[in-house]
């Protein structure tokens, strides 16, 4: 649990690109400080910014370079598809027939799709005349083509010469096209189609599938159907997908499965929306079209977290700001260099004389020879009032500085943009929030997470120049709580009722203590189960998580107040429970909005878990043995009269130190549980044992949501790089045993697995389990790096040609299991044509047809081998009885546990490897579960009834 949660400090989630959230944010620095890089006001930032990050001064960032390395987080298509991106490139010209510039091409294919661009087809556009017109207005720079609709538009898709043939049998790409410009037709033509979908159908499905916009496998649509509109979903809808191909985009990741599809909500684009990225408020329309035709648009930057200038917020959906880098403020510095020497020769015989609204103009600075450009907002007597278009503000000037703007300086894009704040929408006007983010974020240059791509973009702002990254959008939003409601604090005050919610192993306790924001959360919470109880409907699923965001989800059975703390891609994701202290992972699904009547009064409500520490003993991992942990949670966990009396209040840390009692006896200090701890033996044994001490150990107050809730502590490290630095093997496969005729290409196995020191623990998911001297463990801290690699697999080779593939013995590839991709080691090939596989990160063993096997690509090496062969310390090997294995069976597979690492058998192949761990289930409330001890136990009842 992270001290700074309550402040809205919060890390970037786990998926951040690794080269890009590590460094801060840069600014070019080449020019001379003398120079007017930035308003005044804004010049001080900057340069407390640069000497923050000197080494960045002559670093180049290239915004494509930076995102080449990560992966993306979205579906998208793997290989190229020419057919598909024809057909999607349709549809984008036909709500663009007036035309569109080519270097505005991939954002809007982002934003209908969800998926980027392949660049192939970019260069292909020229070729595709059947489906769209390429000019050159300006120059043969690809990013100053304009593009539009293809003059003659036959009634039947042409085959492209680009286009692979095997993908013309695949039943979405060919007909997918006439379906959409002739649905009524295809409909009826035959008699033997099913019906058409019926309105009310058409616009549930719609109202879902925009609800993930990643994307929703087609085969998941009849259970969230069911779940969010109680009823049931017609049958035919799955088998005859092309039924909404006016609602969504019908992607097809298995050409030879066509009923595995992923749908794409498609996006109704607004063809008003300013295009030049001037405030729409002042400037007249035509003025907006001659601009837009002249000036091309300012495409959002790639990398995920681009880097930002902010400059002003007159609300929250109306931010302004510049991106700051390569190809943004670097090309503003060389444009402005360029206006400075083209002026200052002879300005005289440049000068506007009669400047009209909207116009753009050429401006000299006041102080110091700058020229910006900027636009004519009004025009009075003998000044005008302008608003510098790569700058963000507005200033009146006198007339005599406006110039005539050349046209060679309309070639760069308007710098100043607008974006929206993600989680603030409906408070965008409120003077506290937008107080807040004046003093957090005005002036300063953050990090800007892009959740959606559109034209004015959905952002989550991180100010990163503190030790502790800090979630803009949280801290503004915690700004709307009414401290009149937190019970105060006090040091030498004592409370009574006070309920112990959650305690850590290393002794960090979450309280509730009675106060009228408790009464009144409780009363917010019933109305809000009354609310899901009588109005379930798409509108309440959430659609969009981000760090930060604010909802709801399950907690002994009820709804309670979460915050999302980490996304690991865009299903899994890590929440708080705020009232609680108790963290855990669930899936997206499992997430609900705070519905809009209640909205106000629950972020108001200040979060009620008070976190504490019990004075006089240490807080630390160390100190805290599982004994004494336990023994803290037995007592206080279930006793609903506890008392505590404050000592000490460390603002900075957010932690009350305290005495605490079972009793109401809270004057006398030798009666609190403190004194029992320290008095007992609990702190001089077991020192070399010990629970992950890194946060709560979640499982002793799991909520009961989901399966795969993390019943142990998540990582609270706030590190942007993966947890380990992995040891590489410096042998490929092949070398190591491979016996004779192995294919010629070598495979660089993955990394070996780190594990933790001996005696450390590690919290981990039991996938297989035969008997105690033999199961599988998995990491639980990478699985959701496991869950991405499966997608990135899935999408990889169910669009590969499927080409033969030579199998032998121990060779290392991918396999196709039940429509996943996996891993495997090649166990055994036998005669009937089926192969023998080891699943190498799920410790599975399985028959597959040859056919089913693909070559493991380096790509897909990145990760190590997730599964771990263990046995389990603290009691003899034995043959082990099957009802020992059974017993053994139903307490650890399938289940997310703590393993303690007794001893390591290191192998020539990370299959081989071998572990020796205890294991203990710390799910239950009321006590930890050690293994060991119920199969030792077991054994003895065994022998003695024998």
């Amino acid at each position: 649990m992270r001290d700074s949660q309550s402040d809205g400090k919060g890390g970037r989630p786990h998926n951040t690109p690794p080269n890009t959230p590590t460094r801060k944010p840069s600014l070019p620095s080449e020019r001379s400080e003398k120079r007017m890089t930035l308003p005044s006001r804004f010049q001080k930032e900057v340069h407390t910014h640069l000497s923050r990050n000197p080494q960045q001064s002559n670093t180049s960032y290239n915004l494509n370079e930076n995102t080449t390395p990560a992966k993306p987080r979205l579906p998208h298509s793997a290989p190229y598809s020419p057919k598909l991106v024809q057909s999607r490139l349709q549809e984008v010209l036909n709500k663009h027939s007036n035309g569109l510039w080519v270097s505005k091409l991939p954002q809007l294919y982002r934003e209908h799709y969800k998926q980027d661009l392949p660049s192939e087809a970019l260069k292909d556009l020229e070729h595709w005349t059947h489906i769209c017109t390429v000019e050159k207005p300006c120059s043969s720079k690809p990013q100053e083509l304009l593009l539009y609709p293809a003059k003659e538009t036959s009634q039947t898709t042409p085959h492209s010469a680009a286009t692979p043939s095997t993908h013309d049998k695949s039943p979405s790409h060919h007909k997918k096209p006439q379906i959409q410009r002739s649905s009524s037709t295809s409909k009826s033509s035959s008699p033997a189609s099913p019906k058409a979908l019926s309105p009310d159908l058409k616009q549930k499905l719609g109202e879902l599938l925009l609800k993930y916009s990643s994307g929703l496998w087609a085969h998941a649509l009849p259970k969230l159907y069911q779940d969010t509109y109680k009823c049931k979903l017609p049958e035919f809808v799955l088998d005859h997908l092309t039924l909404l191909s006016d609602i969504c985009t019908i992607d097809y990741p298995m050409p030879d499965n066509p009923k595995r599809a992923i749908l794409y909500a498609k996006v109704v684009e607004d063809e008003n929306r300013n295009q030049s990225g001037l405030p729409g408020s002042e400037t007249k329309e035509t003025a907006e079209l001659r601009l837009s035709q002249t000036v091309p648009p300012l495409v959002i930057p790639k990398e995920e977290y681009p880097s930002v200038l902010v400059v002003e917020a007159s609300d929250t959906n109306n931010v302004i700001l510049r991106y700051i880098g390569e190809g943004y403020s670097k090309e503003q510095e060389k444009l402005e260099d360029e206006m400075r020497e083209f002026y200052g020769q002879d300005n005289t015989k440049m000068a506007l004389t009669s400047p009209s609204p909207g116009q753009l103009t050429a401006v000299r600075a006041e102080e110091e020879e700058e020229i910006l450009r900027a636009q004519v907002c009004e025009v009075m007597a003998d000044k005008v009032k302008v608003y510098y278009v790569d700058h963000g503000f507005s200033e009146v000037i006198s007339k005599s500085k406006l110039l005539d703007l050349h046209e060679k300086f309309y070639r760069l894009p308007f710098q100043a943009t607008k974006c929206r704040l993600a989680g603030l929408e409906s408070f965008s006007h409120e003077q506290a929030v937008l107080k807040r983010f004046e003093s957090m974020a005005t002036g300063k240059i953050l990090l800007a997470e892009i959740l959606e791509r559109e034209e004015v973009p959905l952002v989550v702002l991180y100010d990163t120049s503190q030790d502790d990254d800090i979630n803009i959008n949280a801290a503004c939003m915690k700004a709307l709580q009414d401290r009149s409601l937190e019970s105060p604090l006090k040091v030498n005050s004592a409370y009574m009722n006070v309920s112990v919610t959650s305690v850590c192993s290393d002794g960090t306790i979450y309280c509730q203590v009675p106060s009228r924001g408790l009464t009144k959360l409780n009363e917010i919470l019933e109305k809000t189960e009354n609310y899901f109880h009588s109005q379930v409907t798409s509108e309440s699923l959430v659609s969009r998580p981000f760090c930060g965001k604010n909802c709801l989800a399950r907690y002994k059975g009820k709804w309670s107040r979460v915050e999302i703390t980490n996304l690991h891609g865009s299903r899994v994701l890590d929440i708080l429970f705020v009232d609680v202290g108790v963290q855990a992972s669930v899936e997206v699904i499992e997430l609900r909005e705070i519905p809009p009547p209640l909205l106000r009064d629950l972020i108001s409500t200040p979060t009620q878990a008070l976190k504490c520490c019990l004075a006089d003993l240490p807080v630390s991992g160390g100190a805290w043995t599982p004994d004494a942990v336990q023994w803290l949670r037995d007592t206080v966990l279930h006793c609903s009269d506890c008392s505590l009396k404050i000592a000490k209040l460390d603002e900075n840390k957010r932690l009350a130190h305290v005495y605490l009692f079972t009793s109401k006896n809270f004057h006398d200090t030798s009666c609190s549980l403190n004194q029992q701890l320290a008095d007992s033996d609990l702190w001089n044994h077991q020192k070399d044992v010990f629970l992950s001490s890194r946060g709560p150990l979640k499982a002793l107050n799991a909520p009961t949501i989901h399966a795969t809730i993390q019943t142990s502590n998540l990582s609270t490290d706030r590190g942007d790089k993966a947890p380990h630095t992995p040891k590489k093997m410096s042998s490929p496969l092949g070398s190591q045993g491979t016996p004779p005729g192995s294919p010629p290409e070598q495979l660089a196995l993955p990394p070996l697995l780190e594990l933790p020191e001996i005696g450390q623990n590690m919290d981990v998911f039991i996938s297989v389990a035969c008997h105690p001297g033999h199961f599988v463990l998995q990491p639980w801290q990478d699985m959701y790096k496991l869950v991405v690699l499966m997608g990135e697999m899935i999408l990889h080779y169910n669009k590969m040609e499927e080409k033969p593939l030579k199998v032998e013995k121990n060779q290392v590839c991918a396999a196709k299991v039940e429509n996943n991709w996996y891993r495997v080691l090649v166990k055994g090939v036998l005669t009937n044509g089926l192969v023998s596989v080891f699943q190498l990160d799920y410790g599975k063993h399985e028959l597959v047809s040859s056919t089913q096997l693909r070559p493991l690509t380096q790509e897909f090496c990145q990760l190590p081998f997730q599964a771990i062969t263990a046995q389990l310390a603290g009691v003899k090997p034995r043959q082990w009885s099957e009802e020992a294995s059974i017993l053994f069976r139903n307490h650890v597979e399938k289940k997310p546990l703590v393993a303690q690492l007794e001893s390591v058998q290191e192998a020539s192949h990370p299959w081989d490897r071998k572990v020796v761990i205890y294991l203990v289930d710390t799910s239950q409330e009321e006590r930890d579960i050690w293994l060991h001890d119920i199969m030792a136990e077991f054994t003895d009842e065994m022998t003695n009834a024998a």
